[in-house]
């Protein structure tokens, strides 16, 4: 199957995070067949990874988030049979994955085992283990086809030299997740609390953030005195001037986004607020990345998103995050 597996379709639909997250799927397979041509089916809002990889040779586009979702599914469905694919292989762990899979005809189809239709209709229906880090999640769907194991997510960008005793902070979150009732970061008086202090205690702080942060950044700004805070907020005009920016931060604080993704495959020194959701799942466990959370909490279902609510509840006391025991945790030793 080695010699003959040339043109290899991944397909991964959700946010930017998701994305890069997915990422050492396609390396550990690219490495294993290195003159594969590789392409990635995504959803358009997610087109930025293009910006940060070169692993990826074409895209296909799926926009499944909009009210024509079944007409996008067929469309791409259509554009991959004239494709020629050798192997698909698909994050996706509904039921009618497989079924999608299926009707590609693509000889060697690999997905999450969602039940035994998938494994009737599936090259190899591959155990879902949520309960891990979801690089490794999504590296399971390959084990199959590769030996290599890429652990993390890797970037191509030109790193830049460290900013001594910088504190870059991402305070926003998408717009996308606030829209639909998930809140996953600290209010923004709290942000511009933190950003005060880290300056008081002799940190040169930095601040970024896309047009989705907006209102956070703008907070910011009116409650911190200028001469605290080097503002870069539009100053990073794509993605990839972004991750160039946290590139250069000594050490990079952010909400539970995209941007965490991008510090994580740098090797970044970085902080990430987490109240509802997972840090089991959305960071590696290791002593470059660390979480912080409330310790005050009494939720018994916490983390509670996705596994127990599809959006955060009214009183999110997991989010109870003074900005005093953010400044300690990044300043102890």
């Amino acid at each position: 199957m080695k010699e003959k597996m040339k043109k290899i379709l991944f397909i991964n639909f959700g946010g930017l995070g998701d994305e890069i997250l997915f990422l050492p799927s396609i390396i550990s397979v690219k490495k294993e067949y290195p003159d594969s041509e590789i392409t990635l089916a995504l959803e358009p809002r997610s087109k930025g990874i293009l910006t940060l990889t070169n692993i990826i040779d074409n895209t296909l586009y799926a926009d499944i988030k909009g009210r024509n979702k079944y007409f996008e599914l067929l469309k791409l469905l259509i554009k991959i049979w004239t494709k020629n694919f050798d192997i698909v292989i698909s994050s996706g762990s509904n039921k009618f994955i497989s079924v999608f899979l299926f009707l590609t005809f693509i000889k060697h189809k690999y997905g999450y085992n969602s039940g035994k239709l998938s494994e009737y209709l599936l090259t190899k229906a591959i155990p879902l283990n949520k309960k891990q880090y979801a690089a490794k999640m999504y590296h399971n769907l390959v084990e199959q086809i590769t030996t290599n194991k890429t652990e993390l997510p890797q970037i191509n960008i030109e790193k830049k030299d460290i900013i001594e005793n910088s504190v870059l902070i991402h305070p926003g979150v998408s717009k996308l997740s606030v829209s639909k009732g998930m809140i996953k970061t600290i209010n923004a008086d709290i942000w511009a609390e933190v950003a005060e202090k880290l300056s008081d205690a002799g940190k040169q702080v930095i601040l970024a953030g896309g047009p989705d942060d907006k209102e956070v950044i703008e907070t910011i700004l009116k409650k911190v005195p200028q001469d605290k805070i080097k503002n870069f907020y539009g100053k990073t005009k794509n993605l990839k001037e972004l991750a160039e920016l946290i590139s250069s931060s000594e050490i990079f604080l952010c909400s539970d986004s995209a941007p965490l993704h991008i510090a994580v495959a740098l090797g970044i020194k970085t902080y990430v607020i987490f109240g509802s959701t997972d840090d089991k799942k959305l960071i590696p466990q290791n002593d470059k990345v660390t979480p912080i959370k409330a310790d005050n909490c009494n939720c018994p279902i916490r983390p509670c998103l996705w596994e127990y609510r599809q959006k955060t509840c009214n009183s999110p006391e997991c989010l109870n995050i003074s900005s005093d025991y953010i400044v300690n945790k990044i300043l102890q030793k």
